[in-house]
């Protein structure tokens, strides 16, 4: 945890898709539930042929289906210091370290829990 954030992998190792749903209902409760968390970042991968791998595709399914239990969705190409929502996110929760800002990782998906 780092602040206002918990990170998550859910791509090592590998696991199956209800286990990937499963750590992330279980994340977002956390986040939920906590008085200082406000983010959950997934660690999905990119996966290795270029167009996005199976993982990657489920966690931003899953989010997209439960995009009401969101504040914000952004997606790792897009989580900048550059980025309109991403400046958003840390004015509202305030600042904090993440290295993934300092260059896109489609490999990320960041949730910016209510």
């Amino acid at each position: 945890m780092n602040g206002v954030l918990l990170t998550i992998d859910v791509a090592h190792p590998g696991r199956r898709p209800e286990e990937v749903e499963r750590a992330l209902l279980e994340s977002w409760e956390t986040v939920r539930n906590s008085p200082a968390l406000r983010i959950v970042k997934i660690i999905h991968g990119y996966g290795s042929g270029g167009k996005g791998g199976a993982t990657r595709e489920l966690v931003r399914n899953w989010a997209f289906r439960h995009r009401g239990r969101f504040r914000g969705i952004l997606y790792g190409e897009d989580y900048s210091l550059h980025d309109l929502a991403t400046q958003e996110l840390r004015r509202e929760v305030g600042q904090y370290h993440d290295t993934d800002l300092t260059m896109p990782n489609p490999g990320v998906t960041i949730i910016w829990v209510k």
